[in-house]
């Protein structure tokens, strides 16, 4: 199966125009939006609509109007940036038929079971929607607790203060064989090439702060279950500081599309051969 991965397009219009061009250029089986659809803080303000139902759902509607032979099965989680408030946005278009939205659902795709994952360990950014505790109740020097931060749906307070995203994880995947499972994540898996951060030097309190900001979680359950593949994004400068953008732990394959440049960058892969994963920026 021949599938495309991009994430943290933060509401660049170029990137999405990018994406529709090489989904019509290239007919993929399957397309893999890993979150962060909406740019950043302030400048988020009044883009839900414009985004994601005026730029992503049209350019997605106009393909499959023009190719319906050829339309992609498209799976799409939010990432951190992303108020949950909108989540009702991406339902909608789940029922369309549209898209898929998984984050913390599966779903089955020929031989492979899809599974989304949007959380995050704490950082020290306010917006928490999809923020949650790692594998316990540690906050990182210098970030902010996922319930002392600014939330815009109603949340159950037990559920930030004590549930972690490894619970959610296993949970998650229960009575699943994941050798032929893709994850799509919104958070790299820590002290890999793919979560390293620009924090160089940088310290709280006296206290250096971890330059590697991925989840304890995450890299935990790929080196217990060994999924067939692993999709992530979220810290955009990692590749420009490690060039690293697809390891292996195990048999698993982890690929990042994440970027800090202008362009979209694209990875392609086949489920049938990960390891040859391309990245591309365009």
């Amino acid at each position: 199966m021949d599938c495309f991965f991009i994430t943290d397009l933060h509401g660049h219009i170029s990137r999405y125009k990018s994406l529709f061009q090489q989904i019509e250029s290239h007919r993929p089986e399957a397309v893999f939006i890993g979150g962060d659809l909406l740019a950043a803080g302030f400048l988020r303000q009044g883009q839900s609509d414009d985004i994601i139902d005026g730029i992503l759902a049209q350019g997605l509607a106009e393909l499959k109007k023009s190719n319906p032979d050829y339309y992609p099965e498209v799976f799409i989680i939010m990432g951190n940036d992303d108020p949950r408030s909108d989540e009702k946005l991406l339902l909608d278009y789940d029922r369309q038929g549209l898209w898929h939205y998984i984050n913390q659902k599966h779903f089955k795709f020929r031989d492979i079971d899809v599974f989304g994952y949007s959380f995050i360990p704490p950082t020290p950014f306010l917006l928490k929607d999809w923020e949650r505790y790692d594998v316990s109740r540690f906050v990182d020097v210098g970030c902010v607790a996922p319930e002392e931060g600014h939330h815009t749906t109603l949340f159950s307070m037990a559920e930030i203060e004590h549930r972690t995203i490894m619970d959610d994880l296993l949970e998650l995947t229960e009575g699943y064989d994941l050798s032929r499972a893709v994850m799509l994540f919104h958070a790299p898996p820590y002290q890999t090439g793919l979560d390293r951060a620009a924090l160089d030097g940088k310290m709280v309190d006296h206290v250096h702060l971890d330059v590697h900001v991925g989840s304890i979680a995450i890299k935990r359950f790929i080196e217990q279950k060994q999924p067939l593949i692993t999709l992530h994004g979220h810290i955009h400068e990692s590749y420009s500081i490690t060039g690293v953008w697809k390891e292996h732990i195990g048999n698993s394959t982890c690929l990042s599309a994440a970027g800090n440049g202008k362009s979209l960058v694209l990875v392609k892969f086949n489920t049938d051969n990960p390891s040859e994963a391309q990245r591309l920026e365009i």
